[in-house]
């Protein structure tokens, strides 16, 4: 099995330790090992007495209990945890899919996303989003058609890196109704679920479909990607137990420090959640006069939910000049589109930090300098 160079991971491996201003971040702003001990008074002291032994293979008990808790249908044995979401996705698609499978995914996308069946020899479909009143949306009328004797498998992604889209339950069902019906199987990367900063709650894919596989991770919406703990949710046994088998090649457990501060982090859930969605929300009240103060410049697509969005540049010269342009001259980091494959002069920015106003006003600096 031979994969392409992970675009997204090159750009970063180039730029993210070098560069000052980090303003596309995907995750939220993280904190320290004493903060997250800190929220239980006695957690301190038995993270210190944690055993450094090997954790089991499905994922710590209480750890499982804690994420299983997060879900209506599934329960603490439909729970596999794994070292974080690429590791679940990687083994997902080994176990699942196989040469002259067909696969359909919402595009643009996290490469991994589509890149490991491809280098199974899979055939495999972009489903694209839609760019229209400075949002994305996702036609659901437009899958039957690509649709296909061999599809086997639907791979989305709500709320969505890197526009910010948000599938409803109602579009989610109706998503599930189709895979229900021709026999598809649905993978469903939800990595940034419980950052719908509107107030709104939406499902988990594997709550609305028995043959789905939900996604998620501690690095995202909690802001903990140092802990490197992710986990799939599926009620299908057979996805579930292949694997677990698959496991036993990759990492076999997770991290035992990472699993106990995983738990603290999840019984603290609702607080995390918060905190992370506050900064969202005063950030994107902060960007606000500065894409009003360019509107020769940004197209605004303001996301529904999430950490990110994907903004489209007016001026000439194309995106991927302008990022550069823009690391050299202030330090300030933006994702060009070309790293998701996608058309357009499209980049994203993150804002799940607490540096964002300066960073943003970095940016800025450089507009008016121009």
């Amino acid at each position: 099995m031979k994969m392409r160079n992970f675009l997204l991971e090159d750009f970063y491996e180039k730029y993210e330790f070098s560069t000052e201003y980090l303003l596309s971040q995907s995750d939220c702003e993280a904190m320290t090992v004493d903060e997250l001990l800190n929220m239980e008074p006695d957690a301190k002291e038995r993270f210190m007495q944690s055993w450094l032994g090997y954790t089991e293979v499905k994922g710590g008990p209480e750890l499982r209990e804690h994420i299983a808790a997060l879900y209506e249908s599934c329960g603490t044995d439909d729970i596999l945890v794994h070292a974080g979401a690429e590791e679940a996705i990687f083994s997902f698609m080994q176990v699942f899919l196989s040469a002259g499978d067909h696969m359909i995914y919402m595009s643009p996308a996290y490469q991994s996303l589509y890149e490991v069946a491809s280098s199974l020899g899979c055939e495999v479909s972009p489903w694209p989003m839609r760019h229209e009143n400075a949002g994305w949306t996702l036609n659901i009328d437009a899958l039957n058609a690509l649709i296909k004797p061999n599809t086997k498998l639907i791979v989305i992604n709500t709320p969505h890196n890197p526009t910010g889209c948000l599938l409803s339950d109602e579009e989610l069902n109706r998503i599930a109704d189709i895979a229900r019906n021709k026999g598809i199987f649905i993978f469903c990367d939800q990595v940034y679920k419980g950052l719908e900063w509107d107030g709104s709650t939406h499902s988990w894919m594997s709550d609305l479909y028995e043959n789905a596989v939900s996604l998620g991770v501690m690095s995202k919406a909690y802001g903990l990607p140092g802990l490197r703990i992710g986990w799939i949710a599926t009620r299908n046994k057979d996805v579930y137990d292949k694997m677990i088998k698959y496991k036993f090649y990759t990492t076999i457990c997770c991290s035992a420090p990472s699993e106990f501060m995983s738990v603290i982090a999840l019984k603290h859930s609702a607080d995390l959640l918060r905190r992370n969605v506050s900064i969202i929300k005063d950030n994107m009240t902060y960007a606000e006069p500065f894409f009003a103060k360019h509107t020769d410049v940004f197209v605004n697509n303001v996301p529904a939910a999430g950490p990110i969005a994907f903004h489209e540049l007016k001026m000439p010269g194309g995106v991927r000049a302008f990022c550069e342009d823009l690391i050299q001259r202030k330090g300030v980091l933006l994702l060009p589109a070309d790293v998701y494959e996608a058309d357009g002069d499209y980049f994203r920015m993150g804002y799940g930090r607490k540096n964002f106003k300066e960073c943003l006003n970095q940016l800025d600096e450089y507009l008016t300098s121009r």
